[in-house]
């Protein structure tokens, strides 16, 4: 999958919004530009960053990327300007001052080649300020490769995967430091408490599932996702109170010009 990010349902997205928006959140708190004029959240999906960056910057213009035009349908409702284009390719009419973008980044390859390229749209003092799930290892992702080359599926599924790894913290430092004037990195280890039939499962369907989703006809979508609750369930066992906790480990960065 690209930066387009076709077939995102908001609705599943939405699902966990209050969970998925915690890390948005806190990267907006560690933003730092009192004269920023353009604002721009790059792969913003429903749009829900977008008011807390118009909060944390009054007076700037804030504006969303992305792919999916049913995404930024809901983000549009928020009354911000949208601009539909997939996010490995876009570049600004100008320079941008704040340049935000949550839990979109992981979906693209080379970030040797676009990590550079994005320091290269700030404005002079500009910031990057990025987060991504750092998740290849966990359950959650692992297994959604191991149960796409089993079953019947496995031939539909052949060359179908989800967000690549990210780089390790110190390629990002190597990459960047040298470009910047102040550079922040951070990994922040968040517990959801979650809730209702297969939670873990509900997650995956609203993100990192939806390529093996996407490639299966409705048919075989059912027996996927059988399958893959089967796997998960020793790796994210039910509460006492009912409630499944899924730890998400998360990478944050803030490049600054």
């Amino acid at each position: 999958m690209n930066g387009d990010r076709e077939g995102w349902d908001p609705t599943q997205y939405l699902r966990f919004s209050d969970e998925r928006l915690r890390p948005a959140i806190d990267l907006i708190a560690r933003l730092d530009h009192p004269g920023a004029v353009q604002v721009v959240d790059l792969g913003c999906g429903a749009g829900n960053a977008l008011p807390l960056l118009a909060v944390r910057f009054p007076g700037a213009t804030i504006s969303g990327v992305d792919g999916s035009a049913a995404m930024l349908a809901r983000a549009a409702e928020a009354g911000f300007a949208t601009h539909q284009a997939d996010i490995a390719r876009w570049a600004p009419p100008g320079p941008v001052d704040v340049l935000f973008s949550n839990a979109a980044l992981h979906w693209l390859p080379d970030h040797a080649g676009l990590f550079p390229r994005l320091l290269g749209t700030l404005a002079p003092g500009g910031t990057l300020a990025v987060q991504m799930p750092a998740m290849h290892d966990a359950p959650l992702r692992a297994l959604q490769d191991q149960i796409a080359r089993q079953g019947r599926w496995a031939e539909r599924l052949r060359g179908v995967s989800s967000a690549p790894p990210i780089l390790p913290a110190g390629d990002y430092y190597n990459l960047l430091r040298p470009r910047v004037a102040r550079l922040e990195m951070w990994f922040t280890e968040y517990v959801h408490v979650l809730q209702g039939a297969d939670p873990v499962v509900q997650w995956a369907m609203g993100s990192s599932l939806r390529p093996y989703l996407d490639a299966l006809d409705e048919a075989e979508r059912p027996d996927f996702l059988a399958a893959y609750s089967e796997a998960l369930r020793p790796h994210y066992s039910t509460q006492a109170d009912g409630t499944v906790l899924l730890p998400f480990r998360r990478f944050f960065l803030l490049a600054s010009m």
